[in-house]
């Protein structure tokens, strides 16, 4: 089988190579998609230079999509929208040719840089251990550790009320007194509509939440995934206004909570909490997802609604030959003594 490796530093030449193997259709994570990382990159990173290193064996593809941090040193293509990166791959069906082209890829980074930093890396489906063991073999030392958590609910076949007297005590009990109140109203758009992603704007922008890195980017993401069929925009309304505002995607049965804001004015009323309930209920009750995933960070409101707990990581690679990487090198290597002794 014939193989060969590429690099690209731009979207045109990565697009044709892939040859819509990184396209929707072909990839079932939003993450792993070329038209997500061309518009992260296009919007949110672009005085980064794109790294995207390809692996081709027959019809099977690898791919690491990557950027330039500094010289020498490739980073994820990736940022605080990305729920996960990982390497991406088309048609290698069995673990053996993904380690193969792994190998490939870990072999090739050699020529691009010295070092690379990749995150946030899941593992429950084997990637963060996969690129330690290729970029290992392939010579470079590895070093790995937790960077962050993601905590998701795995419905398992339940309905919204079965969920729900599952949830704290608290929790149920707001819903149920505030709801009974009428003061709040909710509305659930599965389409793009202009006024109400203003009406999420105006939310987030009056809400607790820090000012938002790239609104073009989110609001690119909310039309293009409601094409596809994919959006659903919670918004909470007190006498007409918005109050609170929560963006999701569902698709492939699973349920992303992309953006969560609230009106810290009229937090009284719970207006965030009620629309959660109601978004809880339409994505588990109309949609069927089988998991939530409320993506990364650790805030402990999420224990509230999530079950369960996966770790994300950050790898480091250095090559050790090049004397750049040797006290960085060095440094990791004390820590890992330090934290065993």
């Amino acid at each position: 089988m014939a193989v060969k490796c590429e690099y690209h530093d731009n979207f045109l030449t990565a697009q044709a190579a892939a040859a819509g193997a990184l396209d929707r259709e072909a990839q079932p994570c939003l993450f792993d998609r070329l038209d997500w990382l061309e518009s992260l990159h296009r919007i949110a990173l672009r005085d980064k230079t794109p790294a995207l290193l390809q692996a081709c064996g027959g019809d099977a593809q690898g791919w690491l999509p990557l950027m330039q941090a500094e010289s020498g040193h490739l980073v994820a293509l990736a940022n605080w929208y990305n729920f996960t990166w990982r390497p991406i791959f088309a048609n290698a069906e069995s673990e053996v040719e993904r380690m193969a082209l792994l190998r490939l890829l870990a072999k090739q980074a050699k020529s691009h840089a010295r070092r690379l930093t990749l995150s946030p890396v899941p593992d429950e489906e084997g990637s963060a251990s996969a690129l330690e063991a290729a970029f290992r073999t392939a010579g470079w030392s590895v070093f790995r550790e937790i960077c962050d958590q993601n905590h998701i609910l795995e419905v398992k076949g339940r309905s919204f009320d079965a969920y729900w007297e599952t949830r704290p005590s608290r929790l149920k009990n707001t819903v149920k007194r505030k709801g009974k109140t009428g003061v709040v109203t909710i509305r659930i758009d599965s389409e793009y509509e202009p006024e109400s992603w203003r009406d999420y704007e105006r939310v987030y922008a009056r809400s607790w939440k820090p000012e938002e890195g790239s609104p073009e980017f989110l609001r690119q993401i909310a039309e293009r995934e409601s094409v596809a069929g994919a959006l659903r925009l919670g918004l909470a309304y007190i006498d007409g206004q918005p109050v609170a505002a929560q963006f999701w995607t569902v698709e492939n049965g699973a349920a992303l909570i992309h953006k969560l804001a609230h009106d810290e004015r009229h937090m009284q009323a719970s207006p965030g909490t009620l629309l959660s309930a109601a978004l809880f209920q339409h994505v588990i009750d109309v949609d069927r997802v089988d998991l939530i995933d409320f993506g990364t960070g650790n805030d402990a409101y999420k224990a509230e609604w999530m079950e369960d707990v996966r770790d994300r990581y950050r790898l480091e690679m250095f090559w050790p030959n090049h004397p750049a990487n040797w006290p960085h090198i060095a440094i990791r290597k004390w820590r890992a003594y330090r934290a065993s002794n």
